[in-house]
Parts: structure tokens; C-alpha cells; sequence
């Protein structure tokens, strides 16, 4: 059990090696050009979602770290309703990748889920040191943070078949970049052995 100073009031699990990183997947994805993107979200999502049902049995703790789209009065809440309710583009992603009630989640005002948010607070309470990094966009905000992560000498996991770009081609870039300047594991969700 968990001492009290280390408990962070009923959210469990309060230790944990591993953590599961869900970028940006809670998003309306209302912009121009954004179709592309959906197609290769929603067969993401369901792979995530899959990689996640695994990672909670396996008491693997899962953080939204999601962009708040310039509102700085917004919370995550708003903008999980906003997704699921809205008739947005994002939507069938955000259904299929809906936080649970003991989910964490962080809101980032940039790309990198580390720059000015409370992740590493987080991250350092839980133990973790090694983080599975998922979600949208494979070639900006995943990448920046796996970029953030590598720098802070965490393990850093990014399925390749759980990330997502506006294109395959830039996907894949960010993917190489990854797995030969970040040393990330990118091998298929799939193949993560919990």
C-alpha cells in the first residue's frame, strides 16, 4: 500500500514503472485538410483502445495529455463533450478513446506534452521511467514529446500502428526519426509484452 504522503487521494494506480501517454486524441480534428487524418485516426484509435484494455489489466496507468486549442478557460471535460457530442470529425475517434473515471489526463498549451504542464510532477509521483507514447500527430506533438521524454532519460515506447499523421510519408519520417535520434521502440502495439 501506498504511504499517504505518496497517495494521490483515491486515483490508482499510485506506482507504476510504465505509463501510457494518449496524445491529442481527444480532438475535434476540425480543420482544413483534416480527412486524411481521420481515415488513419479511427484505425488507430482501435488499436490504442486495444493496447490500453491491456495496459489497465496490467495496472499501467493512462494519461490524455491533450492540446486545450488556445482556451485557456477550457478543461478536459468541455472538451471530451465537445468531441462526443458536436457531430465533429474527431468524434469517432473520441468514442472509441473515452477516458475512464480513474484515467490522469494533462493539458498542454504547445506541442510537447512536457512544455509547461505538470507531466513531469506526474510522472515522478507514479515512479514511472519508461512511457508509451500514442495519439495525433505522429510527426509533431508525439514526437516533440517523445523528443521532451528522451531528454528526461525515460524509456520511450511509440507503437508504430498507434500513431497517426496527416500523411503516411510524414508519419513514417517521424516514426525513423524516433526509433534512430530518440532510440525509441517502435514496434506494433501488438508486439508489447506487459
Amino acid at each position: 500500500m501506498a504511504s499517504p504522503a505518496r497517495h494521490l487521494h483515491g486515483s490508482a494506480p499510485d506506482q507504476a514503472a510504465t505509463a501510457l501517454l494518449l496524445i491529442d486524441v481527444i480532438n475535434d480534428l476540425e480543420f482544413p485538410g483534416s480527412e486524411a487524418l481521420v481515415a488513419q485516426a479511427i484505425p488507430m484509435a482501435e488499436r490504442i483502445a486495444a493496447l490500453k484494455e491491456r495496459a489497465r489489466a496490467a495496472d499501467i496507468p493512462a494519461i490524455y495529455v491533450n492540446d486545450n486549442f488556445g482556451r485557456w478557460r477550457s478543461d478536459f471535460r468541455a472538451q471530451i463533450h465537445h468531441c462526443l457530442h458536436d457531430d465533429v470529425k474527431g468524434q469517432p475517434v473520441a468514442r472509441i478513446l473515452q477516458p475512464h473515471d480513474d484515467d490522469y489526463f494533462v493539458l498542454k498549451p504547445k506541442h510537447s506534452g512536457f512544455y509547461s504542464t505538470v507531466l513531469d510532477v506526474l510522472l515522478e509521483h507514479l515512479g514511472v521511467r519508461r512511457l508509451i507514447l500514442t495519439g495525433i500527430a505522429g510527426n509533431i506533438c508525439v514526437l516533440f514529446t517523445a523528443n521532451d521524454a528522451y531528454m528526461r532519460d525515460y524509456e520511450v515506447i511509440v507503437p508504430s500502428d498507434c500513431v497517426a499523421s496527416n500523411s503516411e510519408s510524414d508519419n513514417q519520417a517521424a516514426l525513423d526519426q524516433m526509433r534512430i535520434s530518440l532510440k525509441a521502440d517502435t514496434r506494433m502495439s501488438h508486439e508489447i509484452d506487459f
